[in-house]
């Protein structure tokens, strides 16, 4: 070939190389319902960060906090429509579709620890289990990251069932409101920016809102003095959950780099917030608030009261199908008897 030749074929592997580049291009809007300052906001961002380095920045994030855009309950459906690109809140808040969302996000005392629940997810074909949901809803579920178990935040005390009765609490949408209604309790439904000033102004006595960790962060505990600790009543799993024909449209590599990112994340969250709430429950313990750690046998009754709820909620195929291999894995592993 000669150097002109030569110089040809250069310059036509340079525009292909240029080209290739600019195609691998993937703009995301995603939104997620934590703030910031909270540590799940941080860790949110460390997951931006990551997306953005591993790919050499061909994948570019717009990231919106604290239900920027539309309500933590809306953001499924913002991505779904093109509002948004992704949503990073969690399957829970879609129930209302259809139950079986319930079981793509929060088991309620079914796993004891999100290493349980990860191992689901990760080899008991999880991922694709909760696909078959998602894709039917014009969306592809990528991940989860699960802080661990929640504690609720009181301005009275919950010590046990018997403190349930009549106490008007912050509720997420889903199985949480039936089984803590057939407790005796009364939740409402209400977005996570609306807690504090309900909570402030006393239209609830509490809220089931997040960790001991993201409490303080909501400063929750700032006006409810109670809670429980170590948590047992919902483990919820935050997901990411981007458009089918945005995620179908990513090269290969991409979709690599934001599967292996989320499932990174997943383990620094778990890890990260173990640490935080044993460290806050000591300067919560100092600073005057109530930790109640419940004996055997209240917590024995409340999941006696969350097996019923599976039964009463999975009312269509889908959910029915979900909550059995949940189940079936939970069997499998000695952590639950049928």
């Amino acid at each position: 070939m000669t150097l002109k030749g030569l110089a040809l074929a250069a310059s036509v592997a340079a525009l292909t190389i240029g080209a290739t580049a600019a195609s691998a291009q993937t703009k995301l809007r995603i939104q997620t319902h934590f703030s910031q300052e909270t540590l799940s906001g941080q860790m949110a961002g460390k997951f931006i960060d990551d997306i953005q380095t591993m790919s050499g920045g061909e994948i570019e994030v717009e990231m919106f906090y604290a239900g920027a855009v539309v309500k933590a309950a809306e953001t499924f459906d913002a991505a779904a429509t093109g509002i948004l690109d992704c949503d990073m809140t969690g399957g829970a808040y879609q129930t209302g579709k259809n139950p079986a969302f319930q079981f793509a996000g929060d088991l309620m005392g079914g796993y004891t620890n999100p290493y349980q629940q990860m191992a689901w997810l990760l080899h008991a074909d999880g991922r694709a289990k909760i696909n078959e949901l998602y894709n039917g809803h014009n969306m592809e579920f990528v991940g989860w990251w699960i802080p661990g178990p929640e504690s609720l935040t009181s301005t009275r005390p919950i010590r046990g069932v018997a403190d349930f009765k009549d106490w008007k609490f912050r509720s997420p949408p889903g199985l949480a409101t039936k089984v803590f209604a057939n407790l005796g309790a009364s939740p409402i439904v209400m977005d996570f920016n609306e807690i504090f000033t309900a909570l402030e102004t006393g239209i609830i006595d509490g809220a089931d809102a997040a960790n001991l960790t993201n409490n303080i962060g909501l400063g929750l505990y700032d006006i409810g003095k109670h809670t429980n600790y170590p948590g047992f009543h919902s483990m919820p799993a935050d997901h990411l959950a981007c458009r089918k024909d945005v995620w179908d449209a990513m090269p290969d590599a991409h979709k690599r780099i934001m599967t292996v990112a989320m499932d990174s994340l997943a383990m620094h969250n778990a890890s990260i917030n173990e640490v935080k709430n044993a460290e806050n429950a000591v300067k919560l313990r100092a600073e005057g608030v109530n930790l109640y750690e419940w004996s055997p046998e209240e917590l024995g009754k409340f999941r006696a009261a969350v097996k019923s709820g599976w039964t009463e909620f999975a009312t269509t195929p889908e959910a029915k199908a979900l909550l059995e291999s949940h189940v079936d894995f939970l069997v499998g592993i000695g952590a639950m008897s049928r």
